[in-house]
């Protein structure tokens, strides 16, 4: 196909653009995450610094893995996988870019404002309002685009990992902007039109789907396409995948409550909370089933396709976290984990092991796509991915000893019926294992370091023509 033909059916230009950014932003977002669990093993490492307290910059981290890197790699999967599908080029160019440098923006206002200590306060929405607004205009930009390249394609039928996408778009719009409504009383400064439990309730049905449809719906968008493209099969059952849309789309926006065990929430709104997170067990798994599945009769390409390697080991964390979450919202075991290091282990086997490894995976096989050639490096591939899995499971470990510790030393009574530890002797037996988390964490920054080495260098051996021929013949 001639490259003029390429550039004219397909917008993949801000697609290599959001590619590169999401690399750049996993380096810079993880190092910051093993600059604040450093802190906690050697607290001489804020440098009596306001700027550099893990208050401030720990809301930085988080921002920067979920919505730098996260974001980019959405929208960089979205804007790709949709025009396949569809057979059609964007929507809008111009909103494409739009949606690029409106995001980054946003990424450079968190950057200033955080470790200013402008926030409000609120789990993965501590922006302040001024930058809810963009993030709400970025947001519908992106949806909408997305939305229209649908409804103009040349395909009579829909695929699932669009469905995904969509599902996310609109659930994260509605999530996002009643979770930010707030009263300004100054710039930088506002206060959230809830108050008190019903606060906590709203700021739990934004956090934890979040989590259910940014960083789960959206993602299983970029499994249910790049998983067969990668493994060169149809998926397992298109039925299942629908199932599996369905479920989660109805199942997931219950689950909110489940953070708020043994609060001043309503012991109901708690209850409902653990008995839907235990039912999406099932669809949850039937997704991570029909991922896996799909390379029926292909398993032989696990030997030397290091990028197929990190889509199904993707899968396997996902299926695990999708189990210790459920199991986490109970009641009895709640009551163990609750405030507990088990909770920052069980959000780091999804966010490292199902997230970042899922991203890795697409974005490999993007940039492949996009530039029209190989990998520079495919030994570098087997050792970021060895580098991601080792540093995922020491972490992940790390703190599930550490958490289930903390809830043993916090409950444990002597015969007089006083605690048997004090708070300051729970937190010196965490050392050992903050030092562990942070070594883990370290090993899977150096991972991502590979990667990003190993994507310049690919990037700057591609071909002259690359960068107009995006590769369309050999998607």
């Amino acid at each position: 196909m001639e490259a003029t033909q390429v550039e004219q059916k397909y917008s993949f230009d801000v697609v290599r653009w959001f590619s590169i950014a999401a690399v750049v932003y996993l380096v810079v977002g993880t190092l910051v995450g093993v600059y604040v669990a450093s802190e906690l093993a050697w607290p001489w490492l804020n440098m009596d610094s306001p700027y550099l307290s893990f208050g401030r910059l720990r809301p930085l981290h988080t921002n920067a893995v979920i919505f730098a890197f996260g974001g980019c790699a959405l929208m960089a999967t979205a804007y790709y996988s949709v025009q396949r599908t569809c057979g059609v080029r964007l929507f809008s160019d111009a909103l494409g870019w739009f949606t690029f440098w409106g995001w980054n923006v946003i990424i450079v206002l968190a950057v200033i404002t955080l470790p200013l200590g402008f926030t409000s306060g609120k789990e993965y929405a501590e922006l302040e309002w001024p930058v809810d607004i963009l993030i709400a205009v970025v947001w519908l930009s992106f949806s909408f685009n997305f939305i229209m390249t649908v409804a103009k394609r040349k395909t009579s039928h829909i695929y699932v990992s669009n469905w995904f996408f969509m599902g996310m778009m609109v659930m994260i719009t509605y999530l996002h902007v009643v979770n930010s409504l707030a009263i300004p009383v100054t710039l930088f400064k506002s206060y959230s039109i809830f108050s008190g439990v019903q606060d906590a309730m709203i700021q739990w049905w934004w956090g934890h789907n979040a989590v259910g449809f940014y960083l789960t719906a959206g993602f299983l968008g970029i499994m249910y396409y790049f998983v067969p493209k990668q493994a060169g099969r149809p998926v397992f059952s298109y039925r299942l995948s629908v199932l599996h849309f369905w479920a989660l789309m109805f199942g997931y926006v219950w689950l909110g409550a489940h953070h708020l065990q043994y609060t001043a929430l309503p012991d109901w709104t708690g209850s409902l909370g653990a008995a839907v997170s235990l039912a999406m067990i099932i669809p949850s798994w039937g997704g991570a089933i029909n991922g896996m599945m799909t390379l029926s009769g292909a398993w032989d390409k696990l030997r030397d396709d290091y990028i197929l390697r990190f889509l199904i080991m993707s899968l396997a964390f996902y299926a695990m976290s999708t189990f210790e979450g459920p199991v986490m919202s109970s009641k009895t075991v709640n009551a163990l984990s609750h405030y507990t290091d088990w909770t920052v282990g069980h959000v780091h086997s999804g966010a490292l092991g199902w997230v970042v490894m899922v991203a890795a995976g697409a974005l490999y096989h993007l940039v492949q796509k996009l530039w029209n050639t190989e990998m520079y490096s495919a030994k570098l591939v087997n050792l970021h991915f060895w580098m991601a899995t080792i540093g995922a499971v020491v972490y992940i470990t790390a703190m599930w000893v550490s958490g289930i510790m903390q809830g043993l030393m916090w409950r444990d009574y002597d015969e007089f019926g006083t605690l048997t530890y004090t708070f300051a002797e729970s937190v010196a037996a965490m050392h050992p294992y903050y030092a562990m988390r942070a070594i883990g964490g370290m090993i899977f920054w150096a991972g991502a370091v590979v990667m990003l080495y190993n994507v310049v260098m690919t990037v700057r051996k591609a071909p002259a023509t690359s960068t107009v021929r995006a590769a369309a013949a050999r998607a």
